[in-house]
């Protein structure tokens, strides 16, 4: 190997450990939070500790359990798909990670509070390893939760009951995107924009059978109505082809790419 290869190769892996930290920074964003909840509550008989250790002592264990789930969501891929029942698939990953969170929680324990090294304490961590395990498995999918999205095609004798709500002066036209504007939808059309009363929330369940996906919370988008959608400087816009710049939260982006919006 020459010195360059050498050179390049810490790079390399740096680079790869941001683009982890990156992907999974929600995950590791819950672990910390709840590392303080855990740490000013002091469960589990941790409130014996002095407060500093026993932040440390909940920073350590939640981030090492927050790396163990993400080796074994890893693994689970190779699992048959089950993205149409999320909670199955969390309660399929919590028994997956109760076993070596267990042992990690009594290693870490032993380590940290100087406790014996004795099989009962192994045993009496297992419940409440099960308990943690599935409330941060829950808050993990509730974090990166996919959002609300329609790709089907609609029916030629059943058009979207959405295209209903047009006002007179839009029917006809090719819906671009809904915009939420305090109680009101802002409707951006082929044939102009208009107003309508009515929730965002409910819109999307209207929507369905037209190809589109909510890109911020106060957005929807039709994708036959897009003109370009742009990366740049670490944020996502997408431009519709009435020229209007609609923001992409980075909720969705994920689920944007991975359906080629970019």
């Amino acid at each position: 190997m020459t010195a360059q290869g050498r050179q390049s190769e810490p790079k390399t892996v740096v680079a790869r450990l941001l683009d982890l930290g990156a992907r999974y920074r929600r995950s590791l964003l819950v672990a910390i939070v709840a590392a303080v909840f855990m740490s000013s509550i002091g469960a589990f008989d941790s409130h014996r500790q002095p407060p500093v250790q026993r932040q440390i002592y909940w920073l350590t264990m939640l981030l090492s359990g927050t790396v163990l789930g993400i080796a074994i969501m890893s693994v689970a891929r190779g699992l048959p798909r089950l993205d149409g029942r999320p909670w199955l698939k969390a309660a399929i990953l919590t028994l997956m990670l109760w076993a070596p969170a267990t042992v990690m929680v009594w290693v870490i324990t032993v380590l940290m509070l100087h406790t014996p090294w004795r099989l009962g304490n192994l045993v009496s961590n297992a419940g409440p390893v099960l308990l943690v395990s599935a409330a941060m498995t829950a808050l993990n999918f509730l974090a990166d939760r996919e959002p609300a999205q329609t790709h089907a095609a609609a029916e030629a004798d059943a058009p979207p009951m959405f295209l209903e709500r047009l006002p007179a002066r839009l029917r006809g036209s090719d819906l671009y995107a809904v915009e939420a504007q305090d109680h009101y939808l802002r409707l951006h059309t082929s044939k102009g924009a208009d107003l309508i009363l009515m929730r965002l929330s409910d819109a999307i369940d209207e929507l369905e059978g037209i190809e589109g996906a909510q890109t911020h919370r106060s957005w929807w988008v039709a994708r036959d109505g897009v003109d370009e959608a742009r990366r740049a400087d670490g944020r996502a816009t997408i431009r519709l082809k009435d020229g209007a710049d609609v923001p992409v939260s980075r909720t969705y982006v994920r689920a944007l790419r991975q359906a080629g919006w970019f």
